[in-house]
């Protein structure tokens, strides 16, 4: 009996909790991510709407936009599929496409004076400028948790205990070259 207290007292302060606990932060950060994403993509009907009113002749970015916003929604990545990088960037790209696309539609409003001064619009364009932001957050947050994750499935004594759980290290996200060039600025 005595023999079992402590063994017992010894395995749990060895860190055999710490991937299991650190998987699960990874994957609650993931769901932050896709929580964010799913915001954006209900804001885009509204926008759209909006400024169809005002850009008739736009019809093309609105397109652009309906169509991307339609492939973003239809790529998921569930938290099982985390140590897949080809998934994860199937679904980065989904989302970078649907970025540039609503960069374009706003870029398009600028040619509307009444349009920017519409309040629908200027509130829909706030709200998608905070999720923007909460985008950046939460990928941010996702990136350290996965960065904690990997380097104890990685190092010792984790990387002993990684073999227990099956650990595999997870993927995460990298900027494509597309994403990494500055954007071009017009007068």
């Amino acid at each position: 009996m005595v023999a079992v207290a402590g063994l017992a007292l010894s395995v749990s302060g060895c860190g055999i909790n710490t991937i299991p606990t650190l998987d699960e932060q990874a994957k609650g950060a993931w769901s932050q991510v896709q929580n964010q994403y799913q915001r954006r993509a209900e804001l885009i009907p509204n926008l759209v709407e909006t400024v169809k009113g005002f850009a008739k002749q736009e019809r093309e970015v609105l397109t652009q936009v309906v169509e991307a916003r339609a492939k973003a929604t239809q790529v998921q990545v569930n938290a099982n599929q985390l140590t897949d990088p080809a998934a994860l960037k199937r679904f980065e790209q989904a989302q970078s496409q649907l970025s540039g696309a609503l960069g374009r539609l706003l870029a398009v409003s600028e040619n509307y004076p009444e349009l920017k001064s519409n309040q629908n619009f200027l509130a829909l364009q706030s709200q998608l400028e905070g999720t923007e932001n909460r985008i950046a957050v939460a990928r941010r947050d996702y990136i350290q948790a996965v960065q904690a994750y990997n380097t104890e499935v990685r190092t010792f004594p984790g990387r002993l205990w990684a073999v227990v759980w099956s650990a595999k290290p997870m993927a995460t996200f990298a900027a494509s070259e597309e994403q990494q060039k500055p954007p071009t600025v017009k007068f």
